[in-house]
């Protein structure tokens, strides 16, 4: 006896409808390597996780016309470029640090290859991206984000979503949070930088002999990497509390 697939008209709605929203999503969440793998690659992972939440596909009413399943597929990718853009400023909080720091060191003299962009990069920053996508998953956050997605189901059914002006701001608040708690964490090492700079402007200018120019790279550099060691266990707690805001905000307006 030969067996027949049949796929409704409201399981097929339902299935492009919650692809749009993760496809989105994935868009903007800045994970190593997959902005620049392969699109058959990121296909499949958004395909993975849209069949991931199979049982909680909606039944969407037929849409009376191709114009109406357009604005419904506008509003889901709305909804997942608004989730991975939060969590893409989570992911740049680090970078962000890194790189203001990484600019006073001297570390952007020397470049190497970023696995995202595969264009010249700081060294810092390349780690900075690297931390942040181990910490995303260290911390079970890419659970969370799904989980988040699988609520969304239920509140927003697909085609009733629609980006409104608190939703925005928070996204803002959460951009702005991403540069002050980026700055924040690199503080320390960029008030030391300048003291280092400080103490060889004065012992240049009292010794105009000797040639600190070879010495000040150097220095600064070491100094920057001894004291970074050293509070380097300070970024994790501060990292984990700015995901748990992230982590909220989305919750509240998804």
């Amino acid at each position: 006896m030969r067996a027949e697939l049949t796929l409704s008209y409201s399981t097929l709605y339902g299935f492009l409808l919650v692809f749009a929203r993760i496809a989105g999503a994935f868009t903007f969440i800045p994970l190593p390597g997959i902005a620049r793998g392969p699109a058959a690659a990121r296909i499949a992972v958004s395909l993975a996780v849209t069949v991931a939440l199979f049982p909680l596909w909606p039944a969407p009413e037929m849409p009376s016309g191709a114009g109406d399943f357009a604005v419904w597929m506008a509003a889901e990718a709305a909804f997942g470029i608004t989730a991975g853009v939060a969590v893409g400023f989570l992911l740049e909080i680090l970078a962000a640090g890194f790189q203001a720091l990484g600019l006073q060191a001297g570390f952007s003299y020397a470049s190497t290859i970023d696995p995202n962009t595969q264009a010249d990069s700081s060294v810092l920053l390349v780690l900075a991206q690297l931390m942040s996508g181990w910490l995303f998953f260290a911390f079970g956050l890419d659970r969370q984000v799904l989980r988040i997605f699988a609520h969304s189901l239920a509140a927003h059914p697909p085609g009733h979503f629609a980006v409104s002006g608190s939703a925005a701001e928070a996204v803002i608040g959460l951009g702005g949070g991403m540069l002050s708690t980026g700055l924040r964490l690199a503080l320390p090492v960029i008030v030391l930088l300048l003291l280092v700079d400080l103490a060889l402007a004065l012992l240049g200018r009292m010794h105009q002999q000797m040639q600190l120019l070879s010495l000040a790279f150097p220095a600064k550099m070491i100094a920057a990497l001894l004291l970074l060691a050293g509070t380097l266990a300070v970024f994790i707690p501060v990292w984990r509390a700015a995901a748990e805001r992230t982590l909220n905000v989305l919750g509240r307006i998804l």
